[in-house]
């Protein structure tokens, strides 16, 4: 072990998404607005759903919780990229790149099960109305998100129990802006090829089979959808709509980067770039525009931030000036 820590590179060199200094600006100014209105959806949609009595439901509280993974996802490589942006030399030390490496499988690992637990919650409400409230519980939606965060922090140890162990001697550029497991392990001075493949393609086949049993519950919802009252129908719809599109979005970029491994460089940036950045940016806009209850309650819930400043400061309101001018 100790031989193994002697023959580690202290740092890795990160590539990032372009060498051009005016592409660079562009990215720096792009990537900082996405990410400042990342981080501003997900923490409105967390505090109307928690200051908001009606949306103390199942959906909600399973959406309040995507919307803390989209925040967790979105920051651990976003930051130093955009910092990365004006450095001359962009690293990233040993510790730090397993850490990325850790914080990217327990995000998306905890996202894919908490996406399945969505898609159940869905299943009851359309399939099984009747039984609704006794199967979704609020110990059960509980237990589905720590069984979300329990399972994605047993992937990503799956994952790192075997990174930890190989010598890293050189070289040690990663063609990226963040540590990614396939780009890693590409780096240690041992023959990889095997267990590469291997660890790549369990992440692969665990996000094509989730996606492919998350496939066949919403077309299993959307066939029930077609016996109901035309109103419940275009509702449940709307929001089995949003849902997939979440879906599609979230594992689409994952089943490419894992099962389909491209040998070009950029294909790999654009894709992470996706997955890591727009993804957490557009799911707050999905769920607000197309579910109306929370677009409401984020409507509200800004009216009366701003006529609340009217009430605590009586002299703006119109009563507060004839009083002044008394």
């Amino acid at each position: 072990m100790e031989r193994l820590n002697h023959s580690r590179v202290p740092e890795f060199v990160l590539l990032g998404l372009t060498d051009s200094p005016e592409l660079q600006i562009f990215f720096f100014v792009a990537f900082s607005i996405f990410y400042l209105m990342t981080m501003l959806g997900n923490c409105l949609i967390l505090f109307t759903v928690l200051s908001t009595s009606h949306l103390h439901s199942p959906m909600f509280f399973l959406l309040s919780n995507l919307s803390l993974i989209d925040i967790c996802l979105s920051s651990f490589a976003t930051p130093k990229m955009i910092m990365d942006f004006f450095a001359h030399h962009k690293t990233i030390s040993f510790e730090g790149c397993i850490s990325q490496i850790f914080l990217l499988h327990l995000f998306t690992g905890t996202e894919i099960v908490l996406l399945i637990s969505m898609s159940f919650d869905r299943y009851i409400a359309i399939c099984k109305p009747l039984y609704y409230s006794t199967i979704m519980s609020q110990k059960v939606c509980v237990g589905l998100v720590i069984a979300s965060w329990t399972v994605g922090f047993l992937h990503t140890m799956s994952q790192l129990v075997f990174i930890l162990y190989l010598p890293f001697c050189g070289p040690n550029v990663v063609d990226s802006f963040f540590c990614d497991l396939p780009l890693v392990i590409q780096l240690a001075c041992i023959d990889t090829y095997v267990l590469g493949v291997f660890m790549v393609a369990t992440s692969g086949v665990i996000a094509l089979i989730s996606f492919l049993l998350l496939l066949i519950s919403y077309i299993v919802v959307l066939v029930t959808i077609r016996g109901h009252s035309s109103i419940g129908s275009s509702k449940a719809l709307s929001t089995c709509t949003s849902h997939f599109t979440v879906v599609l979005m979230f594992f689409g970029p994952c089943i490419l980067i894992y099962v389909w491994p491209f040998t070009n460089f950029l294909m790999d940036k654009i894709l992470s770039v996706f997955y890591t950045i727009f993804t957490p940016f557009l799911n707050p806009l999905i769920y607000t525009l197309r579910n109306q209850e929370v677009r409401t309650a984020v409507k509200k819930k800004i009216s009366n931030r701003y006529f609340s400043f009217g009430k605590i400061n009586p002299h703006y309101t119109v009563k507060g000036l004839e009083r002044s001018r008394e």
